[in-house]
């Protein structure tokens, strides 16, 4: 069975095989870690599967299709032929005639910038930012171009602050990387050092600099509170290095997705509409519960990283105590949070808001049980799954948190 593997332009370190029309089915590999053997002339590039799907014919021959990354230790080659597999390997022959171009080089360093970003992050951000930026407003009356430039202002500085934040990690925690993540760009080779430090200083430089020029101060303060907060969870200085600390690390979380964005961006947009800078039930209960919520986040992103965290002596919550233990507190407090939420939302003074705070974060908090029980904590895989589904929650509150009136 032949296929074409080909690079995406979509994910750093994604590969899709293109199957040919013929009879087959799917079916997945039963574990996260696999490997694919490439074979270049009189040597052989090894690869790291982190998911992949296996196509079986009537022949019991098969194939895969990886969905998710893989550690590429030859960047160059962009276009192979796939041919035959067994349970746990996949053999890859590149193509002699394939030279890559300008264009195929480009979309290739646009793919190792966008997961360089940590694009679900960058998402989180940008609906987080749109979500607040409408809260201040009580009107059709209040939409204007002004509003919207106020947001394009916030927006811009946020993601650059939220891709220097994921790009400093990054680069400061490429041993670790290696043995947790080793798809990401540094690690693979799709990024050099000196690109992924030149993309941080960029973006670090950046969100800084437009705050200073918009002239906003709450917006100022919200993207230095988050350089900072970004920088002391990283960087390997005295008193600093906060991941290291699983207090501090829960709490950096919770500054850079609750204490500053929700904060700075509602008052920034107040501003802009010539209002006081007051406190309202949404833009309190929104602070509150994102930075709870991140703080958790915080604890559920170590699930998987453990072994990686281990070798380094990097003591987590989960090194220290223990994944399950860990996961089943960060269970339990998601739902104590949305409990609050229900009770907030009952309290509402519109029926509207009050069935919909309700019904939503009690549905949420169903989908939160129902997940939860399917998911092996020792299983890296799955518990990364399970902070994806996280981050899906969190998409979801911040619309949630416009019927907490």
């Amino acid at each position: 069975m032949t296929q074409t593997l080909m690079h995406s332009r979509f994910f750093s370190g994604f590969l899709h095989l293109q199957r040919r029309e013929r009879s087959g089915f799917l079916t997945s590999f039963p574990t996260q870690r696999r490997h694919a053997t490439i074979l270049n002339k009189d040597k052989e590039l090894t690869f790291r599967v982190v998911s992949c799907n296996k196509i079986l014919d009537s022949t019991n021959n098969s194939s895969s299709s990886c969905d998710k990354p893989i550690n590429r230790t030859d960047t160059s080659t962009l276009l192979q032929t796939l041919g035959a597999s067994s349970e746990g390997e996949v053999i890859v022959q590149p193509k002699d005639d394939y030279e890559e171009t300008w264009d195929s080089i480009f979309w290739r360093k646009w793919d190792a910038f966008v997961t360089f970003g940590r694009p679900y992050s960058v998402l989180g951000s940008i609906i987080g930012i749109t979500s607040v930026s409408l809260l201040p407003l009580t009107s059709v009356g209040d939409f204007s171009l002004a509003v919207f430039v106020g947001f394009v202002q916030a927006l811009i500085p946020f993601v650059c602050a939220n891709i220097y934040a994921a790009g400093i990690n990054q680069v400061v925690d490429v041993e670790i990387d290696k043995i947790n993540k080793p798809y990401l760009p540094l690690v693979s080779g799709d990024f050099s050092m000196g690109e992924g430090k030149a993309v941080v200083s960029a973006t670090g430089f950046l969100c800084l600099a437009m705050t200073i020029m918009f002239g906003s101060l709450p917006l100022f303060l919200g993207v230095l509170g988050y350089f900072l907060y970004a920088t002391a969870y990283s960087v390997e200085l005295p008193f600093l290095r906060w991941k290291t600390k699983p207090f501090m690390a829960a709490f950096s979380m919770a500054g850079l997705m609750g204490l500053t964005i929700q904060p700075s961006v509602y008052y920034h947009i107040q501003n802009v509409l010539g209002r006081p800078m007051v406190l309202t039930k949404p833009v309190v209960f929104a602070t509150s519960f994102i930075s709870v919520f991140s703080a958790v986040l915080a604890m559920i992103k170590d699930l998987p990283d453990v072994e990686g965290d281990r070798a380094l002596g990097n003591l987590t919550f989960s090194v220290r105590y223990g994944q399950e233990k860990v996961f089943n507190i960060c269970v339990g407090i998601m739902l104590v949070a949305y409990a609050s939420a229900v009770v907030t939302g009952s309290f509402s003074s519109l029926l509207i808001c009050k069935l919909v705070s309700v019904i939503g974060h009690t549905a949420l908090a169903f989908l939160l049980m129902l997940r939860a029980k399917s998911i092996d904590v020792n299983d890296p895989e799955s518990t990364q799954s399970f902070y994806m589904f996280a981050f899906q929650l969190l998409y979801a509150e911040y619309v949630l948190i416009h019927f907490m009136r």
